[in-house]
């Protein structure tokens, strides 16, 4: 048990401020002098990549074997907290066996656009899913005391550039869509650690940002710590006096140098830095002294428990003249992804799975002898041709033609966002060629976003695993053959085109900033409210089995403003075979004083229910869930008069409605710039924007002969000295690695463009130099005989 308070009387202002970064890659300090020991990390969050040899932060290296679990994509799509919080509590056991004390996760920035590069890692476009399913998570994690670290605060809802792009977003959006996840599991769980993001918010880097790091601290009273995402410390006084107590990694004790030198300046004072370190010793107290470090954990239940959550994740979209389950053996099974599946995505992520169950063997386990053809290479080629014309030979008079389709790898990764909704162009193809000759097609999918499919209503049935995990071959073949009631249902909406999507002006954004300009018409927010035409909706998935909704009644038709609301629905399994619903809970208001979406989840339950059998749910509503958030008053509050509770299948197959008065002496919007409802948010006008926001636009450009340490080679990829380092790291060496299908280290380079220049000097092994650094600015900026001096000169 650590004495804190008399440790930091003892401590000298150097070693307090030694303990503000990390040891190294994924430990931070160890005091011996105090007794204070050191802190190991690892990322996450579907699966443990600890590394004991050589460190990165993209998967590069090589990391122990874990459980690989499905995606957090993919688990979304289960709605299944109980399920989560047992993924949580087996990770935490895993962390334990190898001595963890902080898992890094949960990643839960909500999907604004499909494109984001590393969606598959994150829940939903919808804040209260992403909110329930994080809670879940992390208390089943932190229940073996072992801490996460919630990430990755905030509104880090791209990869492209996201290591200096400013997020503009106005105050309601920003709260209702971007933060209300982070509050409430915050809130609910007191997460260990909390993981300050790359990106700039409202024109402050989020490690910097002070008012961001108050309210998750003061208002929102978190007693964890806040950790910097890896290497994204700006001004680390700064940092400091925001918030940040821990910077990682190891900054060969360069920022500590910072902060003495700020504390004897008197920019820090002493009580800060006291403040700071004592959380950090709070958490290593806490964290180091768990008596079930070390202890092993059941390897089967763990794989079994993977194999569990796929099943559960996956989606059924299509399922025309109930081709599925299979009926027959008359069955050939087509697409490289059958037999070498892709289960994971690439970056921080990348897990080492113990084993990979894909789906051609796992047929064969189940003794259904099944036909194979390749169909498609992994990467377009001259091949493609022949491949298809083998597959379309197989596929002729068989029962039902299986083809496994999807992202593959270098399509959607950390570092890099898509530039399209399309699957690679062979498989598309392929599945056309196939319908030519034979009409009894099943596509199964793989990924972790959605895609267009240009062929789905040409298909019998289309089935949605996207990332599975280990497991997901085997999860698959469970679901095809009936052995498993698909259950899952959408946690996104796929729509038609990528042009439709609420975010398509404004993303990825300038090279300096992002314009958040569609508002709180986000994912179902947008579509629904504007009546746009989608391929698949928000919530939405089928099942083997049918269900009736029927007699909802609610406990109350009128409602205070601190009062909850219980509402009973009967359930009814009305087929003849045991499956999963998942009842789904809207709420929405009519001739509001402000502009509102058509509706919101504010609730859900998945139920289980054997073939006739009916069961009365019941589910509760409190007066959070029908507010909004007042930017005049900067408060949540409730708007009095009459709203209506839907119970639905999916945001666009309501079932049951009623209504309900609520009386609130809670203050209404007085200005009209906050009551304007817009038409077409997607197009937002820059000026209509800025009064939302509520000041002046920054600028969408860097200004020539203004490159600071803070700019990137990307952003200057067009001065004469850059351009060179940037066409051939893009267009030849990060070309090359995406052909050897190596996403992480093509993802790397990508990630090398993007970041400040100023982060090539503060790595711990950096063999550049501040007065280079100063060197190549001045070459940037054409000063070119003082850039060269500094350069030779090599101090």
């Amino acid at each position: 048990m650590l004495d804190k308070n008399t440790i930091l009387k003892d401590m000298a202002i150097e070693e307090k401020a030694s303990l503000c970064s990390g040891g190294d890659y994924w430990h931070t300090k160890e005091l011996k002098k105090y007794n204070i020991p050191r802190l190991t990390m690892s990322d996450g969050p579907h699966g443990l990549r600890l590394q004991l040899k050589q460190a990165d932060n993209l998967g590069i290296n090589e990391s122990e074997k874990a459980t690989c679990f499905p995606s957090g994509a993919t688990i979304c799509n289960s709605w299944d907290v109980d399920l989560i919080y047992k993924m949580g509590e087996a990770l935490g056991e895993e962390c334990l066996k190898n001595n963890v004390h902080i898992l890094l996760g949960l990643g839960i920035n909500i999907k604004r656009s499909p494109l984001c590069g590393r969606n598959f890692e994150y829940f939903s476009e919808d804040p209260y899913l992403t909110s329930k399913m994080g809670i879940a998570y992390i208390n089943g994690l932190q229940s073996t005391g072992v801490g996460a670290c919630l990430k990755h605060f905030a509104a880090n809802n791209q990869e492209e550039r996201r290591r200096v792009i400013n997020a503009i977003i106005d105050e309601r959006t920003l709260r209702e869509i971007y933060l209300y996840a982070f509050e409430h599991i915050v809130k609910e769980t007191q997460p260990i650690s909390v993981m300050s993001a790359y990106n700039k918010l409202n024109g402050r880097y989020c490690t910097e940002n002070k008012e961001l790091l108050d309210m998750l601290k003061n208002e929102w009273e978190h007693k964890g710590i806040v950790i910097t995402d890896w290497g994204a410390e700006n001004n680390r006084v700064e940092g400091l006096i925001a918030g940040n107590e821990l910077e990682m990694p190891a900054t060969n004790g360069k920022s500590d140098l910072q902060i003495v030198q700020a504390v004897k300046e008197k920019v820090v004072s002493e009580e800060l830095l006291d403040e700071r370190v004592g959380r950090l010793l709070d958490i290593i107290d806490k964290l180091t002294s768990n008596e079930k470090l070390g202890q092993s954990y059941d390897k089967q239940k763990h794989f079994q428990l993977a194999t569990k959550i796929a099943e559960e994740s996956i989606v059924l979209l299509k399922n025309e003249d109930e081709i599925l389950p299979i009926k027959s053996k008359n069955i050939v099974v087509i697409g490289d992804m059958a037999k070498k599946p892709r289960y994971q995505g690439a970056g921080s992520s990348t897990i080492n799975s113990e084993i990979i169950e894909n789906a051609y063997d796992s047929f064969i386990s189940a003794e259904l002898k099944v036909d194979y053809a390749n169909g498609y290479s992994r990467l377009p080629s001259a091949g493609d041709k022949k491949l298809r014309k083998e597959a379309c030979e197989m596929a002729k008079g068989k029962d039902i033609v299986i083809v496994f389709a999807g992202l593959t790898e270098e399509y959607e990764s950390e570092g890099m966002d898509r530039r399209t909704l399309d699957i690679p162009t062979n498989q598309n193809k392929l599945i056309e060629d196939i319908l030519k000759v034979n009409k009894n097609v099943v596509v199964v999918l793989s990924g972790g976003a959605p895609v267009k499919m240009p062929w789905a209503h040409k298909v019998k049935a289309i089935v949605n695993g996207y990332l599975g995990g280990q497991a997901s071959g085997k999860a698959m073949v469970n679901v095809l053959m009936g052995k498993v009631n698909p259950s899952g249902k959408l946690s996104e909406t796929y729509p038609l085109k990528l042009k439709d999507t609420p975010s398509y002006y404004n993303f990825p954004g300038s090279n300096l900033n992002v314009e958040y300009r569609e508002g709180i018409y986000v994912g179902y927010r947008y579509y629904d409210t504007f009546d746009k035409e989608v391929l698949f909706p928000f919530g939405y998935g089928l099942s083997y089995t049918k269900f009736e909704y029927s007699d909802l009644r609610l406990d109350k038709i009128h409602m205070n403003k601190d009062g909850k609301i219980k509402l009973t629905v009967k359930v009814k399994n009305v087929g003849n075979m045991s499956g999963k619903e998942i009842v789904q809970i809207y709420v929405s208001k009519e001739n509001s004083h402000t502009y509102r979406v058509k509706h919101e989840l504010k609730n859900f339950q998945k139920v289980s229910l054997e073939a006739k059998e009916e069961k009365d749910i019941e589910i509760e509503l409190d007066v959070r869930n029908f507010a909004y958030y007042n930017i005049e008053e900067h408060m949540w509050c409730v708007e009095s008069g009459e709203y209506e509770i839907s119970v639905a299948a999916s945001s666009r197959d309501i079932k049951l409605t009623q209504k309900i008065q609520i009386k609130s002496n809670d203050p209404d919007l007085k200005e009209e710039k906050n009551k304007k409802v817009y038409k077409d948010v997607n197009k937002t006008l820059r000026k209509d924007f800025e009064s939302r926001y509520g000041k002046k636009l920054p600028l969408k450009k860097l200004k020539f002969m203004a490159a600071t340490a803070d700019n990137t080679i990307e952003q200057l990829r067009f001065r004469p000295i850059v351009m060179p380092i940037y066409i051939y790291q893009k267009y030849v060496k990060m070309k090359k690695l995406l052909k050897e299908q190596n996403v992480n280290k093509a993802t790397k380079v990508m990630m090398d463009l993007q970041k400040p220049l100023r982060c090539y000097v503060v790595k711990k092994d950096s063999k550049y130099t501040e007065e280079m650094l100063g060197g190549f600015i001045d070459l940037a900026n054409l000063r070119l005989i003082r850039g060269i001096k500094k350069i030779l000169n090599k101090k």
